[in-house]
């Protein structure tokens, strides 16, 4: 991961990500950096924070398992969310009605790049 500028990041290589599919990025050093999740669903790419809606646990307890079985939808490891992969909305689980949240993410060429969440910007 590089950062682009001080508010976007490369975070991964189209190649990188099968369709459907998820990859984890993380930004920042230390016991909290920053971890989001970059996904592939019908022919587009979205970004989130990796954190359930829920209480803010990551999704995945295994590197880049979001999916529930069918790959249908983002799945909370911890309590059973699931979410629209497109959307980040929640469709079923304790936090009904919610949404991950999104990140702005463009595809440049082959390369994805992902947009600072507001808290990560310098003032």
């Amino acid at each position: 991961m590089r950062p682009v500028a001080d508010t976007e990041w490369h975070v991964a290589d189209l190649y990188e990500i099968q369709e459907p599919g998820a990859l984890e990025f993380r930004v920042g050093n230390g016991d909290w950096p920053f971890r989001g999740v970059v996904v592939r669903w019908g022919g587009a790419v979205y970004a989130y924070e990796n954190a359930c809606a829920h209480l803010g646990h990551p999704l995945n307890f295994e590197p880049d398992r979001f999916f529930t079985p069918d790959r249908n939808f983002l799945l909370c490891g911890s309590h059973g969310a699931m979410f629209e992969p497109d959307t980040g909305l929640c469709i079923g689980g304790p936090c009904l009605g919610a949404s991950l949240r999104s990140l702005v993410c463009r595809v440049e060429g082959k390369q994805i790049f992902v947009q600072a969440p507001d808290t990560m910007r310098a003032s």
